[in-house]
């Protein structure tokens, strides 16, 4: 079982839909949580993209010197960057940091937010463009010329003369949940990502895209991104859960769902229909949480409860299929420890996963016993 954690450079805080208990989202902040993912032993982290978001790449270059084994989940935007610059980008990313770039294909889902950075194309239009892209994308990654005269891309004789470190190229995860976006997602992807949907919703897409994957002659793996709220006991995580939208009022929620509903990401209208921006219908599975979608895209889901349970629908998860899980909680500093501390001995019992595994753990006693021994 992979697990990665989050970057949150959109912001971060105590409490989700106010300015209560927020954080300054600082370089030195977005350091101590890599730092942490990184000491307690995450895989990875995922780094968000889009105009409310630091730039990802930039922020990622930032990160790498401080952190030692941590991979880079970052997005690459077909029709915000040509394949040509995009393969330069991940080559010199990849081979300067030794092979920890990961590669997140991100076509886009708010129209308003697409039009402002240049981009007019509807729905499926902009999975064909992601087609054209990363077909000549995986090709100079491996080092061949490329002569395409697309339907949106043109390019001449392009070549990528520095190649990555991981061959043929860094691994490409790949989400979207309309037949276009899976159409595209089997021919390109190494892992297929969906959102933290009930076990019965995730199955159903599972199967969906081994199906496609199968007549493309292809094989993907499966992630899933998702909040997480574990807390020793059942009681002390449900409150934790009640306690993160304490500041959340009615109006703020309505804004945000008036939002979502002009997308036309079929992942986020999975997302939003879990809920329907009703506080009374949250809980929509087993340990499985809709409250941060209430004003959050994306991910709005969160699997709550004790750490036995968590582990226990992610281990269900897992019998689907889930390999990768990306995880993230409020704040992210304290509930990356809180997440490792908890989950790790119970998802991988084989031994530590930490970067410091020969420091101390736990304060030693009287000068003399150490804790557990």
């Amino acid at each position: 079982m992979n697990l990665f954690w989050f970057i949150p450079t959109y912001g971060d805080g105590r409490y989700i839909g106010t300015d209560i208990g927020a954080r300054n989202a600082t370089l030195s902040y977005y350091r101590q949580v890599a730092m942490a993912a990184d000491d307690l032993g995450f895989d990875g982290v995922l780094l968000p993209t889009g105009r409310s978001c630091e730039d990802s790449w930039v922020l990622a270059s930032m990160l790498v010197p401080d952190t030692e084994r941590l991979k880079f989940l970052i997005a690459v935007r077909p029709g915000l960057m040509s394949p040509a610059l995009a393969a330069r980008m991940a080559s010199s990313f990849d081979r300067h940091s030794r092979g920890r770039l990961l590669i997140n294909v991100v076509a886009g889902g708010d129209p308003e937010e697409l039009a402002a950075d240049g981009i007019f194309l509807g729905h499926d239009e902009r999975y064909a463009l992601t087609d054209e892209f990363m077909t000549a994308w995986r090709a100079l990654l491996r080092q061949e010329r490329v002569e395409l005269d697309g339907e949106h891309i043109r390019l001449q004789d392009a070549y990528n003369f520095y190649p990555p470190f991981q061959s043929p190229h860094p691994p490409v995860y790949f989400g979207g949940s309309s037949p276009a976006a899976i159409d595209v997602a089997v021919k390109h992807a190494d892992v297929y990502l969906t959102w933290g949907e009930p076990p019965e919703q995730a199955r159903e897409k599972i199967e969906r895209v081994r199906a496609r994957a199968a007549a493309e002659n292809r094989t993907v793996r499966f992630g899933m991104r998702l909040h997480v709220i574990v807390r020793e006991t059942e009681d002390e995580a449900w409150a934790a859960a009640d306690a993160l939208i304490r500041h959340l009022d009615d109006d703020t929620i309505a804004r945000a769902q008036q939002v979502y509903a002009r997308m036309d990401s079929h992942g986020q209208q999975r997302m939003t229909g879990l809920h329907g921006g009703d506080r009374s219908r949250l809980v929509v599975g087993p340990n499985l949480w809709a409250g941060i979608g209430l004003v959050r895209g994306g991910a709005g889901t969160a699997l709550v409860g004790s750490a036995d349970n968590v582990a226990a629908r992610m281990r269900e998860y897992a019998e689907l299929g889930i390999d990768t899980f990306i995880l993230s909680g409020y704040p992210h500093l304290e509930e990356a420890h809180r997440t490792a501390e908890l989950l790790f001995p119970r998802l991988r019992p084989e031994g530590p996963h930490t970067a410091s595994a020969s420091a101390a753990r736990g304060e030693i006693m009287a000068y003399h016993y150490t804790p557990g021994k």
